[in-house]
């Protein structure tokens, strides 16, 4: 639909965001005479830059009524904020409640509601969102001969075949809603998406309800000044999801799992559970009879089918339950051509693989407590009986998410042998204060703990030398940063050569798993 001034003011209004509109001395809760009230907008945006000719400008979080001063002067048409901005502006104010709540509206109209068009699936969880989507994504793309679309923090796919770096693991409202209409004008019929504790702390989904819920599992994360006050405000705003979907698929271990059942049961929707089986879990996964890497999964009481991930992990193979408890909640029914989709699926940067003479090397994303202690789980499982040597390699984020450097040093101190401490993304605080703070919760004497600023020495100081073929086997774990070719330093991109590719480089090998091009996906 064509959103035009009149549209947009009545929109705002029936959801009790309008406060009044504002053109030059003309106060109104109207459409103000001297505006073309049935023209369409051209454009939506929040960035002044794009603000051209009958454009309709979102003025949002730290916007600064200076900004206004260097726009075109024939835009934007109009412009909607929480404040009056007309002595920077000859353009229309419309004056809201709330400017994201409001943009999310308005975006979703211009662009034509394309959530009408798509099954939406949204994922939430404080650890698997990005492989769960994945693993769903390429079921739902067997099934659908390819019409499945994907939103995720790794890679965004809108046509079903082509990937694109994401920027956030939830876009802002305004570029959700764009990017859902190009998938819906691509002719996709499903749309998987990760959504972040963030997108409901700042209305990135406000007014969108999903098809399907995934709620996996829960512990403390994005806990800082600037993200989360607490862990009861991130969990809370994690359990939005729930209010907002018409069905819920749950991780039945999940912390609050009792809670979030609570949650459901008051808005009225079904819930399906997945797990290893001692929740009495709806989908069940475990390990085939005799051990190794393959699993069976399916429904409690129906029939187990083999499955055997690409991507290493008891808890990748939880994930891959959840996205088999979402087709089943889908009502779709998966058969071995669909299973093998999601066998197939691998993510650079995620559990990726590195093997040279008596090194072996796990590059991954693993970020918190919950994801580090996961990870040496898996190490334990794998290559326990061999008491490997481990060196972990991390950093942390500068400026947010404060809880994940004493939970990254807890969960590894007295499970690893070395700790080595570098850089990672900055905003407005350096990888040395970070890696100082971090150092100073190592509480194990017995822990190597030491501090290598350049990433990539770091990297080699763990890997070390090549040893001799009956030298003790030594385990490298790079976290933090998985696939990415960036830090991020105080809003900018500052280019890095990728864990993996530093690792490959200097072991002088492929990624044992992923092969030539780092990355592979179904």
């Amino acid at each position: 639909m064509a959103l035009t001034m009149t549209s947009t003011l009545e929109l705002l209004r029936e959801q009790g965001q309008l406060r009044e509109v504002i053109q030059g001395d003309q106060w109104t809760l109207n459409t103000p005479e001297d505006t073309q009230s049935s023209k369409p907008f051209t454009n939506i945006t929040y960035d002044t830059r794009q603000a051209g000719a009958g454009s309709l400008l979102f003025c949002k979080g730290r916007f600064l009524p200076e900004y206004l001063d260097a726009c075109n002067p024939e835009g934007p048409a109009a412009y909607v904020a929480q404040q009056d901005l007309s002595s920077h502006t000859r353009a229309t104010g419309i004056i809201v409640n709330d400017v994201r709540k409001s943009m999310s509206l308005l975006a979703a109209a211009f662009y034509d509601y394309p959530q009408k068009q798509l099954t939406l699936v949204g994922i939430t969880g404080t650890k698997g969102k990005t492989t769960t989507a994945y693993f769903l994504h390429a079921m739902l793309g067997k099934i659908s001969a390819g019409r499945a679309a994907l939103l995720s923090s790794v890679d965004n796919c809108l046509d079903g075949r082509h990937y694109q770096e994401s920027q956030l693991t939830t876009p802002e409202s305004l570029d959700l809603f764009r990017m859902m209409r190009q998938a819906a004008d691509a002719g996709m019929r499903y749309l998987v998406m990760e959504v972040s504790s963030q997108a409901y702390k700042v209305d990135r989904v406000y007014g969108l309800t999903f098809d399907l819920g995934a709620f996996l599992n829960i512990s403390p994360d994005h806990i800082s000044p600037i993200e989360h006050p607490s862990f009861e405000d991130y969990f809370y705003c994690k359990r939005r999801i729930i209010y907002n979907s018409r069905q819920l698929v749950l991780g039945a271990e999940a912390c609050g799992a009792d809670l979030i059942r609570q949650d459901a049961q008051f808005v009225g929707i079904p819930v399906t559970t997945f797990g290893d089986g001692s929740k009495h879990d709806d989908i069940l996964v475990h390990r085939t009879p005799g051990g190794g890497d393959d699993y069976l999964i399916g429904p409690s009481g129906g029939v187990m089918m083999p499955v055997s991930l690409s991507m290493d992990g008891d808890f990748n193979a939880l994930n891959a339950a959840a996205a088999l408890a979402m087709l089943i909640r889908l009502g779709l029914e998966p058969d071995a051509n669909v299973l093998q989709a999601m066998e197939r699926v691998r993510i650079a940067g995620r559990m990726e693989r590195f093997k040279a003479d008596n090194r072996v090397v796990y590059v991954d994303y693993a970020h918190n407590k919950a994801s580090v202690t996961a990870l040496l789980d898996f190490v334990d499982e794998r290559y326990g009986e061999r008491r490997p040597l481990i060196t972990l390699v991390s950093g942390s984020a500068g400026g947010k998410a404060i809880d994940r450097r004493k939970g990254i040093v807890n969960a590894a101190q007295d499970r690893v042998d070395r700790l080595i401490l570098t850089a990672d993304d900055e905003d407005g605080e350096s990888s040395d204060q970070v890696d100082r703070q971090m150092l100073g919760f190592v509480t194990n004497p017995g822990l190597e703990a030491s501090i290598v600023p350049d990433r990539a020495q770091a990297i080699k100081q763990a890997l070390g030398d090549p040893g001799r073929p009956e030298d003790r086997l030594r385990i490298t774990l790079v976290i933090g940063k998985g696939e990415e070719r960036w830090f991020k330093k105080n809003g900018s991109h500052v280019p890095y050569e990728g864990d993996d590719h530093v690792v490959a480089r200097l072991l002088g090998t492929e990624s044992y798993d992923l092969g030539a091009t780092g990355a592979a996906r179904s």
